[in-house]
């Protein structure tokens, strides 16, 4: 019997891995063997390029909490298994000692912008469109399309090969009068609007990628952000604790900052040739 086949109803498993390398096991590796292991991780990643799933991105962990990171993406829980046991497979046994692990999977936001949203936006927002006139109508159609296009890509994302990687879980708290699970619909949405709109800011600076794990580990969400500066990571993340969804509610768990490599640079500069 093999692995039973476990879809989503819709989006995607994604799986964020941190490793040590074991120097004491590394030092009993041959120069053959160290290339016969960088040829497996190769081809592994060559045969998940992406964009989208199945993919396999790899990374070098800066900080020394790990020595390598690697994102799976596959759109089944069996696939993405797979491809977890073929990166370890990939080293020499009792040469990787896995740190970390967090699975979870992409999912649309609970506040997704509706239609009626959308006129709401036309109607009262900067440009105050008459419902009903060609204006109107044809910025509706504009703004359905990109609507659509970012939930696409929110459960089938393609992230950008920018350098930096930085990766943490988070919470939303429930203690007290701080329980953000007492709070209504509305109250939530309106809360994470201001949170949405902190980001935009960032537009063009940071990519992020939101992914959802109740029930699944230890934490709610794992948040994933691609930059191409560090200082940017710094900044939306200090900038965000001062969003009220933060500040009051927000509870977070170890960041991991990443380098991204190809196989062979990760080889070398591990020291791993």
């Amino acid at each position: 019997m093999g692995l039973p086949v476990v879809p989503l109803s819709q989006g995607i498993h994604v799986v964020h891995l941190f490793f040590r390398i074991s120097r004491l096991r590394w030092s009993t590796v041959t120069p053959g063997e160290s290339r016969q292991a960088l040829e497996r991780l190769q081809a592994l990643c060559d045969a998940n390029p992406g964009p989208s799933h199945p993919r396999v991105m790899l990374f070098a962990n800066v900080g020394g909490k790990a020595d390598i990171a690697v994102v799976l993406f596959a759109a089944g829980l069996q696939e993405v298994s797979v491809l977890q046991r073929a990166v370890e497979r990939a080293f020499p046994p009792g040469s990787l000692e896995r740190v970390y692990s967090y699975l979870s999977v992409t999912e649309l936001p609970e506040y997704v912008t509706t239609e009626d949203d959308l006129k709401r936006m036309l109607q009262h927002g900067e440009r105050k469109l008459e419902p009903g006139s060609p204006e109107f109508d044809a910025a509706f159609t504009t703004a359905k399309q990109k609507n659509a296009e970012y939930q696409h890509y929110r459960l089938y994302p393609e992230l950008l090969d920018w350098p930096i990687l930085c990766f943490y879980p988070m919470n939303k708290k429930r203690d007290g009068a701080d329980n953000w699970y007492s709070l209504d619909f509305d109250a939530r949405k309106k809360l994470m609007g201001g949170h949405a709109r902190t980001g935009r800011k960032y537009a063009g600076r940071i990519s992020q990628l939101i992914t959802g794990s109740a029930g699944l580990d230890d934490w709610e969400w794992g948040v994933t952000l691609l930059a191409e500066r560090l200082d940017d990571v710094k900044s939306i993340v200090y900038e965000m604790r001062f969003d009220e969804v933060s500040a009051r509610f927000g509870e977070f768990g170890p960041f991991y900052i990443n380098l991204r490599m190809t196989a062979s640079d990760l080889w070398a500069h591990l020291g791993l040739d």
